[in-house]
């Protein structure tokens, strides 16, 4: 990375590992082609979220044959395994580099619905078909420029769901005192 004052950063992503999963053919080598263009060293192609599974195992072999992956672009309707089936594994998955992996939706399917189930899955970003390599520049350097942190909820891991902090007016409700907070012991006791 070049950090010149008054320049941009620039980055190299020649050692940067990309896992398309696309079942249309013409999709595939156009992302590819994309990535390839903005220096992305090793590109993986499959065509479904089965065959990434098997992809993003093999990848955290050490010493394996597939170079280890670090990042994932995935459609949402695939014949043999959906992006929605792939997302909810690799934030299920007990591999901590696949868990936390950054992950980027791209499908045409962008209804409201469609969008909040990817991001409620865990996608970090979403992007609309047809793509233009702009676009997808912009999704891959807000990655890198500015990750989320992960959430950890009883129903959700991911990356933060908020873009952006909001002032609250009046009172915070997420703060707890210890005066109101109650243990699952006490909550059993009062509920007998």
């Amino acid at each position: 990375m070049d950090l010149q004052p008054g320049r941009a950063a620039t980055y190299t992503l020649r050692d940067f590992s990309v896992l398309v999963v696309e079942d249309y053919d013409f999709m595939q080598g156009l992302i590819s082609s994309m990535l390839k263009a903005f220096g992305v060293g090793n590109i993986t192609v499959c065509d479904n979220a089965r065959e990434a599974q098997t992809m993003l195992n093999m990848s955290c072999v050490s010493g394996g044959a597939v170079r280890p992956i670090d990042m994932v672009l995935t459609d949402w309707m695939m014949p043999g395994g959906s992006g929605r089936d792939l997302i909810k594994w690799m934030r299920d998955h007990k591999n901590e580099h696949i868990k936390f992996m950054p992950v980027i939706l791209v499908s045409a399917f962008t209804s409201e619905e469609t969008i909040f189930a990817a991001r409620d899955m865990g996608a970090n970003e979403i992007l609309v078909k047809p793509l233009s390599g702009e676009k997808l520049a912009n999704r891959l350097l807000g990655i890198i420029d500015h990750p989320r942190p992960f959430v950890k909820a009883p129903s959700y891991f991911g990356p933060d769901r908020r873009r952006r902090i909001k002032d609250i007016r009046g009172k915070c409700r997420r703060v707890l005192t210890a005066e109101k907070m109650v243990t699952h012991v006490e909550s059993v006791q009062s509920a007998s």
